[in-house]
């Protein structure tokens, strides 16, 4: 395998360390907003490595078993996608002593945690970009960017023009990884962090490094340190390039969550739909397919709630089906709780401690999709097929030697009864039980009938 062994195990959670909790109000800026309040482009809410420890009971009690943390180095913003220095913990999160302490939890607990690799582009604070605006054509940086000419507009307001930015930003400028400095530069990033203990990166934009070699190398500093380090590429369509032993060992999968959407949003059938994620399991290699970071949501997109218009019945059938698909299932903090939120920055709102602002039963009804993901790996390693698609019913297995799980789903805004054939599957007389319910049923003239309420699925065994 050239994939690490633990992803197919991995029930990731993601963290934007700003709004999951406030663990030591030392680190808070003067002008911190009140926990909970509208989350902007520019608001700092106080979150910060001491409080993702003193809540690492919760998390465990949950049942996630890896953190994605969005990037902790030095930056001047609440996002932190636009680094100052790789090398440095933000100080508003702590500081190193206090990331060591995260790893240590984690790890003595037997949580991975990956960190945000942000290459492509960094900060206008950045050494190197400072000394070019400071030296103009005189700096020993100029070639460690895409200068077109001199001087550099980098601090009034509109798109970056003398030199090239993500997006245009003035505030990210763009690293020339043509240049052997940049390239080292960054490889020794990526050394230093797996050197500390962090047991992978994601890769923020890795495809506008468009450059196999370069990533032929970050791999093998990577992989030659820990070989079960995880190297995870925001990609964000289906693109077998990203996906081999010379790149990544995941992609973000987020064409899941895509399909997904779409049948909760009555957008496609059911056909349509098992068309949709059956294909992404033949786009790649199955070891790679096991090592997709299979996404609900994330810090760029609206919550999941919000996309399912409130509804918890979509929220709970989506998360069944995220963990029932290959891959390892990942929750976007707060989402577990049905955190709304509509497009960044909105979707970044601070997690809600009081447990009576918490949704329904959201949060047991996924620790139970974790306990079976974890408990039975059929669900972790099992081939996918389709057994039925018809309308709004969709029916599939997992199957892993003799163990077999059977998934239905209705979606559809109204109760239906599905009949589903169990030829070479179950035999007549075959009593199969709901896991999330224990309701049992059992075989007859080939085929299962199933009732199911609207929006809603099971898990049979």
């Amino acid at each position: 395998m050239t994939v690490p062994y633990w992803v197919q195990d991995a029930i990731f959670y993601q963290i934007f360390p700003d709004r999951f909790a406030n663990g030591d109000h030392r680190t808070n800026p003067a002008n911190i907003a009140e926990w909970g309040s509208k989350p902007t482009l520019y608001n700092f809410m106080g979150g910060d490595l001491r409080g993702i420890i003193q809540k690492m009971d919760y998390l465990l009690d949950l049942g996630v078993n890896a953190l994605y943390l969005n990037p902790i180095f030095l930056s001047p913003s609440n996002h932190r996608y636009n680094t100052s220095d790789y090398y440095t913990i933000d100080p508003k999160l702590g500081t190193r002593a206090d990331f060591d302490a995260l790893l240590d939890v984690a790890h003595s607990n037997g949580m991975r945690v990956v960190i945000d690799g942000v290459f492509n582009h960094c900060s206008r604070g950045f050494f190197a970009f400072a000394d070019l605006l400071e030296n103009g054509e005189h700096s020993a940086y100029k070639d460690w960017f895409h200068v077109k000419k001199f001087p550099l507009n980098a601090f009034t307001s509109g798109d970056a023009e003398n030199y090239s930015a993500w997006w245009n930003f003035k505030s990210l400028p763009k690293f020339n990884t043509d240049n052997p400095e940049v390239r080292e530069y960054i490889l020794d990033i990526a050394r230093y962090w797996i050197e500390a203990g962090v047991d992978g990166w994601r890769l923020d934009v890795p495809n506008e490094i468009d450059d196999d070699a370069f990533w032929a190398s970050f791999r093998q500093i990577v992989k030659s340190l820990n070989p079960d380090a995880y190297i995870l590429g925001e990609i964000w369509e289906v693109d077998p390039r990203w996906v081999d032993d010379q790149h990544f060992d995941g992609l973000m999968h987020y064409p899941v969550r895509d399909a997904l959407l779409e049948s909760l949003n009555s957008q496609i059938n059911a056909t349509q739909f098992g068309d949709k994620v059956e294909a992404l399991l033949q786009a790649y290699p199955a070891e790679n397919i096991k090592a997709m970071y299979v996404p609900l949501g994330s810090h760029d997109t609206e919550r999941l709630r919000f996309k399912v218009g409130g509804s918890l019945e979509k929220a709970k059938l989506a998360f069944l089906f995220q963990f029932a698909y290959p891959g390892a299932p990942a929750i976007y903090y707060g989402d577990e709780v049905g955190v709304d939120g509509d497009k960044d920055p909105d979707c970044r709102r601070t997690f809600p401690w009081e447990q009576h602002e918490w949704q329904g039963d959201l949060r047991p009804w996924i620790q139970q999709l974790v306990s079976l993901r974890k408990n039975l790996p059929v669900l972790r390693r099992g081939e996918f097929t389709r057994v039925l698609a018809e309308d709004t019913a969709y029916a599939f297995a997992r199957t892993l030697g003799s163990e077999k799980i059977l998934g239905a789903i209705n979606f559809s805004e109204t109760e239906q009864i599905i009949r589903i054939p169990m030829e070479g599957f179950w035999e007549d007389g075959h009593e199969v039980r709901s896991l999330l319910n224990h309701r049992k049923t059992s075989v007859q003239d080939g085929h299962l009938e199933i009732s199911l309420p609207a929006w809603s699925g099971i898990l049979l065994k």
